[in-house]
């Protein structure tokens, strides 16, 4: 049984990419529309496919600034738990965070974790510990605006350069036209992981050699704090699963054999 979750566009080209949680918390894009005809094309393969919304995103009604880092990890292990087997998460971006913790809370559940251009956090890091080191990230309070209710908001016009560059015009119009808010604790919050637990899960990190948003300075740094089994390398932006599929579906199956 399998499990898609998460950041994929609409369109029948992922249907490789099947053994996978997708779950990308991206930090401005978090909903099922992203999945839907991906889950489509894992059920006709005779897959389980489900794509729900995270909290604060897409249809789920929960409040974006009250959403937690623990919001995402129990929405994350209540759906693995469901499933027959082990699952493959896929954390893109602050979706790194939140897979990380959720191997901490149920590792049992999960088989392997895969960071797409992801946070990659040691125990006790937030997402700001490794932002705040990257001078080169196009992520910063000047690309940014916060809203009294305590959400963060990315502003539209520098989303191009910041994910964007190697996409299609219609790939981009289509991301761009769905980016949300997001809740400013999320990314204050540290993990908390142990070897016995988070460690013990294999691990593997596709990096984005023109990623903007995390450089890949930053990448390769987390990456030396906390080892992966192997690392794959796509020449493209923050978003492969627009302007790379073909290769990402390619290094997403090889892991799925590992």
């Amino acid at each position: 049984m399998r499990l898609c979750i998460g950041n994929l566009h609409q369109s029948g080209r992922y249907a490789r990419i099947l053994p996978y949680v997708h779950l990308s918390a991206d930090s401005w894009c978090l909903a099922r529309w992203l999945v839907l005809a991906q889950c489509s094309a894992t059920e006709a393969a005779g897959h389980t496919a489900l794509a729900p919304d995270l909290p604060g995103h897409g249809d789920d009604t929960t409040p974006t600034a009250s959403v937690t880092l623990k919001s995402y990890t129990d929405r994350i292990c209540e759906i693995a738990g469901a499933q027959a087997e082990p699952v493959i998460l896929l954390g893109h971006s602050l979706g790194g965070m939140a897979i990380t913790q959720a191997a901490e809370i149920c590792p049992d559940k999960i088989k392997t974790l895969v960071y797409m251009c992801a946070f990659l956090p040691r125990d006790g890091d937030s997402l700001l510990t490794w932002a705040s080191q990257d001078k080169e990230s196009m992520v910063n309070p000047s690309t940014t605006s916060a809203c009294p209710d305590g959400s963060v908001v990315f502003r539209p016009e520098y989303a191009h350069d910041a994910f964007y560059a190697s996409c299609s015009v219609e790939d981009e119009a289509f991301a761009k036209s769905r980016l949300v808010s997001q809740s400013g604790a999320v990314f204050g919050t540290p993990v908390q992981t142990t070897p016995e637990r988070w460690g013990r899960i294999p691990r593997y990190y596709v990096e984005c050699k023109y990623d903007r948003a995390i450089s890949l300075d930053i990448q390769k740094a987390m990456q030396k704090e906390s080892p992966c089994q192997r690392t794959f390398s796509i020449d493209t932006d923050h978003s492969p699963f627009f302007s790379a599929p073909e290769h990402l579906a390619d290094i997403l199956a090889l892991i799925g054999t590992l």
